[in-house]
Order: C-alpha cells, then sequence, then structure tokens
C-alpha cells in the first residue's frame, strides 16, 4: 500500500493535504469525495463519467498529467468557470506520478 500526498483546496479557500492512495483505482473526485472536501452532492453527479463538470478543478502546479480526452475537453467547454488550467477531477487517476499535486475545486 503506497500513499501519496495531494493538496486539495475546497470551496472555501481552505487547503488540506491528504493521503492518497495509489493502489484502489481512484480519481481525485472520489478523493475529494471520500475526505468530505465538498458539500454532498455537489461534486461527482454524474458518478465520474464525464459528463456534469462538478469535480472541475483548477490544477495549481505544475506535476505532468496525462492529456485530456476527447469527452473531457469537449464536458469543459460547456462549463462555467473555465480557465486554461482547468481539469475534471473524475478523469485525473491516482497514481504515483501525481505525487505532490495540488488542485483547487471550481466553484459549484
Amino acid at each position: 500500500m503506497s500513499d501519496i500526498k495531494i493538496t486539495i483546496i475546497d470551496r472555501e479557500g481552505v487547503s488540506h493535504e491528504v493521503d492518497a492512495p495509489t493502489d484502489m483505482n481512484m480519481n481525485i473526485m472520489e478523493l475529494v469525495r471520500a475526505y468530505e472536501l465538498a458539500p454532498e452532492g455537489t461534486i461527482g453527479i454524474c458518478g465520474g463519467m464525464a459528463m456534469c463538470a462538478s469535480c472541475q478543478c483548477y490544477v495549481v502546479n505544475d506535476v505532468p498529467l496525462p492529456e485530456k480526452s476527447d469527452d473531457e475537453e469537449a464536458m469543459l467547454s460547456e462549463a462555467f468557470n473555465v480557465k486554461p488550467n482547468s481539469r475534471l477531477g473524475c478523469q485525473i487517476n491516482i497514481t504515483p506520478e501525481i505525487e505532490g499535486l495540488e488542485i483547487e475545486l471550481a466553484p459549484e
């Protein structure tokens, strides 16, 4: 079992450094839900299918992430509050390569 550290800034601006397991096939959206860093029912509404953008987040630091899929690009093109560093948390899998990632949750 190997955990990595990820920093999540919640929608109130509070920073949380959390342990993220790399051996459970989780993504950032599921991590936010597991640590209850967003009110119930406000994140991951589509269940992680890249269909609602409720898990949109902003990548704060320069940790290499996989390229956006066509589905993620399409959903972000329709979402609100999109910035150049926007990603869908459900599309960022927790792997050892993203150790030290810092994200900020986008407004609801």
